[in-house]
């Protein structure tokens, strides 16, 4: 069998790749729980409800209907209630993210070392304000949110969105080498196009099992990106 080729350009995830999720998620609903309160609802009921429900799956969809449903809220009052918690959600825009340890840095090598961009999925109003939040964006070079290629639809594993950023890098899918927290979606759309991924074990999917099997596993960011950095190293342009 033929080994892959080596990268000439690196694809990092976001959400709990470069900081913890969990920090985004404590804000918004927070900031659910007191749209509720200014509706006339419980907000401090809603808000945990919301947090229980974030924690079982943050990308599930529905998560503010249950959260109301689970606080006593009749449903036949959930058609006025949740546009306006979802757009609370939506508008969140928290003031700082902090990056795990050492994640500026590495992605500045990274920079330095090839051309380097962000795919991640979710609402594209939201995944900018988590980047601006964070303070990475001037490192990250090209950011696509594959929810602008089809919604929902479109979001890792789909093939499309790694392609076309791929595209915007200069660079063949398959000499990408990605790096993110989840063997279902960050592994498994670099397998899609014949690529490479480095997984890193943290944040909400820590324990997920790994399948499909990255090239590597390790725990933090720093570490992937000194592999990455001895892969590119090694790369030859085809």
């Amino acid at each position: 069998m033929t080994a892959p080729l080596l990268p000439l350009a690196v694809v990092v995830d976001l959400d709990d790749t470069l900081y913890p999720q969990a920090d985004y998620l404590a804000g918004a609903a927070a900031a659910v729980g007191a749209a509720a309160t200014g509706l006339g609802v419980d907000g401090a009921g809603v808000h945990a409800a919301l947090v229980r429900e974030l924690a079982a799956g943050s990308d599930a969809g529905g998560t503010i209907d249950r959260a109301l449903l689970a606080a006593g809220v009749p449903a036949r009052d959930l058609p006025a209630l949740v546009p306006p918690l979802v757009a609370a959600f939506t508008r969140h825009e928290p003031d700082t993210l902090t990056p795990y340890p050492g994640v500026p840095e590495a992605l500045a090598a990274l920079a330095a070392a090839a051309p380097l961009g962000c795919l991640t999925d979710g609402n594209p109003v939201i995944q900018a304000a988590k980047v601006a939040a964070t303070g990475l964006g001037p490192l990250l070079g090209e950011v696509l949110v594959t929810d602008t290629l089809g919604g929902r639809a479109a979001r890792k594993p789909h093939p499309a969105g790694l392609l076309a950023l791929a595209d915007r890098l200069g660079v063949p899918a398959d000499r990408v080498l990605v790096i993110g927290d989840r063997p279902g979606k960050d592994v498994a759309v670099a397998a899609a196009v014949g690529a490479r991924a480095v997984r890193i074990r943290q944040g909400e999917y820590a324990h997920a099992p790994d399948e499909p099997r990255a090239e590597a596993v390790v725990d933090s960011f720093p570490a992937a990106a000194a592999l990455a950095l001895e892969m590119l190293g090694s790369a030859v342009p085809a």
